[in-house]
């Protein structure tokens, strides 16, 4: 394995991507701030960019791929899809999509590989460009997975079924894909976006899509924040649920398994919104891959569904509920349908398992280091640090996250990483020699770990 190197030739500069084997040139000219900047690409994890195309359909913005593939795991059953939005801060955000330690949780439990994009779309540019698939970024993701799976020595990449998560642009972007390619998809999560069924007389380059039989099996969520048009009918982004609402009519209408989520706190923003949709693709992917990978999806049960209000706060078994059911939301089992019921009143799902305990602790010089997987369902918020079991340390020492919940990595507008990106190191204090040592994560609804503990002798 080559490590990726970055060459000066003249005035300008010239990324040589070289991921899985595969050497990738791509001038830098066109890959100007914020998107020349993005976390190190070493497996686990792996990256390949494409320069903009110039024929036509194909797609006209360059683009980044970052995939990670869990340690150890010996056949990809899938891919879980992580895709921001429209505009360079959500489009720049995408470089962190594949290190969100929370999403590869879910990816680890079902061994999926978490794959991200990053489409380098000038701010004025028309995000139609890629957000719609059919302009070229369909082609431009197999592109890449046939490249990674040549390249990672999992060819079941190529053809693995995926899970997609999308905002806003990105919603419409895995909305397409479900439609365009529903054999493929495993379920699908909108977040402020929604696939559009009607011609927009201002803005005519936006392509109606088309509501195909094949789709109506694929568990589908509707997840727009109540400030887009629920309760707040004015706004940038209050045309959001009409949009969400023409989905419904047109998927339930036909018996789709779509169901509405609507984040009572937030506009726009991503929220809290992970704490349900990690939970809702985990039962999905439960129930539809394959015992064997390379196998066909399996149908989604739906012996027991709930139905839930499409705005409200009320959910029932699907057998006991009174309403002409195309109007209801539609959700896959009692489990999520209890998560739901918390998370549109307040978003404060309640989670009683501990997170997982920090490994490989050691000290590396005056420095303690550790790893830690996410909790799956409450993510990670810090750690403790002890000393002779004494409390002497947080890490971070405050969290944050100004869209929800504080997180151990922070989170960005598109539910992805803040760079740099956050280390599991702690400096020892001068006292260290002879004393012994904990680590003790901390989850989001703050359950602890129990403690891994070393002896500092030097």
């Amino acid at each position: 394995m080559k490590a990726a190197a970055i060459m000066m030739v003249n005035r300008f500069h010239t990324h040589w991507l070289v991921s899985l084997g595969l050497l990738v040139a791509a001038p830098l000219l066109a890959q100007q701030p914020p998107y020349d900047v993005f976390p190190d690409a070493k497996p686990p994890y792996h990256r390949i960019r494409y320069e903009a195309a110039t024929q036509p359909d194909e797609l006209i913005f360059p683009v980044s791929y970052t995939i990670w593939i869990p340690p150890g795991v010996q056949q990809i059953r899938g891919l879980v899809v992580h895709q921001h939005g429209c505009g360079e801060g959500s489009c720049s955000s995408g470089l962190t999509g594949a290190y969100d330690l929370h999403w590869q949780a879910l990816a680890r439990r079902h061994d999926c590989a978490l794959i991200a994009a990053a489409y380098e779309q000038p701010q004025q540019a028309d995000c139609q460009m890629w957000c719609d698939p059919r302009n070229g970024s369909a082609q431009t993701f197999q592109r890449a997975l046939n490249e990674f799976a040549q390249g990672t020595g999992h060819p079941e990449l190529a053809t693995a079924p995926w899970a997609l998560w999308g905002h806003s642009g990105g919603g419409h972007w895995a909305g397409g894909m479900t439609l365009l390619f529903p054999e493929r998809t495993i379920a699908t999560w909108l977040r402020s976006g929604v696939p559009l069924f009607e011609a927009n007389p201002k803005r005519p380059q936006i392509k109606p899509h088309t509501l195909v039989d094949a789709a109506l099996g694929v568990p589908m969520m509707c997840n727009p924040g109540t400030k887009e048009g629920v309760t707040v009918k004015e706004g940038r982004f209050a045309s959001v649920w009409p949009a969400n609402q023409a989905f419904f009519a047109a998927v339930r209408g036909k018996g789709g398994l779509l169901g509405v989520a609507v984040d009572p706190l937030t506009s726009h923003e991503c929220g809290n919104q992970r704490y349900l949709a990690i939970p809702w693709l985990d039962a999905c992917l439960t129930a539809r891959l394959p015992a064997t990978a390379g196998g066909p999806l399996q149908p989604m049960p739906t012996d027991k569904a709930w139905l839930a209000e499409v705005a409200g706060h009320k959910a029932w078994p699907a057998a006991d509920a009174t309403t002409e059911r195309e109007q209801l939301a539609w959700l896959p089992n009692e489990r999520i349908a209890t998560a739901w019921t918390h998370y549109v009143r307040d978003t404060a799902i309640p989670d009683d398992t501990p997170p997982p305990s920090p490994t490989d602790l050691r000290i590396e010089g005056n420095q303690l280091r550790w790893s830690c997987q996410a909790d799956p369902e409450s993510g990670l918020a810090f750690f403790k640090i002890e000393q002779d079991g004494k409390s002497i340390a947080q890490v971070p020492e405050q969290p944050q996250n100004r869209y929800g919940r504080p997180l151990f990595q922070n989170l960005l507008y598109s539910d992805t990483p803040t760079q740099p990106l956050a280390t599991m190191s702690f400096t020892l204090p001068e006292t260290a020699s002879g004393s012994t040592y904990s680590v003790i994560a901390v989850n989001t609804v703050g359950s602890t770990s129990s403690p891994t503990v070393i002896r500092y002798q030097p």
